[in-house]
């Protein structure tokens, strides 16, 4: 069985870590995680409790990224947030989008998948969202996003978020 390899960066206690566990597992495929990253002390505690795996804290101190194939991240969304101060890039929250990208420059996945409110798709009259494929694209990746409301998926939630990525397809 393949088995891939992924880091879980802004990991919070573990949610998009256990949906790409199960979606993999779906696929018949093994995961490993090799690295994980979450500032969050409270957030730290409880993912050590899900996972066995103590996050690192803040991604600006992480050099570079291990061997992975695949990326995780669910980068501060406060900036971009309807409910925020809309001040994107001019928040320090916002600039950590950078981060990932710096990250990603020491190591390149095959695939990524980012999250994030759905205000990202509009920010600044979606200069926000060109901003990010820009650098995504910059560096080869192809770039893609979609919106998903996780009431559709079971959840006793209506919450649309944004998800950006890369197409891929995983061979065995």
């Amino acid at each position: 069985m393949k088995t891939i390899r992924f880091i879980d960066l802004f990991s919070g206690i573990g949610g998009m870590r256990l949906a790409f566990e199960s979606a993999a597992r779906s696929l018949n495929l093994e995961t490993e995680c090799v690295l994980s990253s979450e500032i969050n002390s409270d957030a730290q505690l409880v993912y050590q409790k899900n996972f066995a795996d103590t996050p690192l804290g803040d991604i600006r101190l992480i050099d570079k990224l291990p061997e992975h194939e695949i990326l995780l991240a669910g980068f501060p969304c406060q900036s971009f947030s309807y409910a925020g101060k809309k001040e994107g890039f001019g928040d320090t929250r916002g600039t950590l989008f950078f981060e990932i990208a710096r990250l990603i420059d020491t190591f390149k996945p095959q695939a990524f998948i980012f999250e994030n409110v759905r205000g990202l798709v509009s920010h600044d009259g979606g200069r926000t969202l060109e901003t990010i494929k820009g650098e995504i694209k910059s560096r080869g990746y192809s770039f893609d996003y979609f919106l998903l409301n996780s009431s559709n998926f079971s959840l006793p939630q209506n919450r649309v978020r944004v998800y950006l990525g890369r197409r891929f397809s995983i061979r065995s």
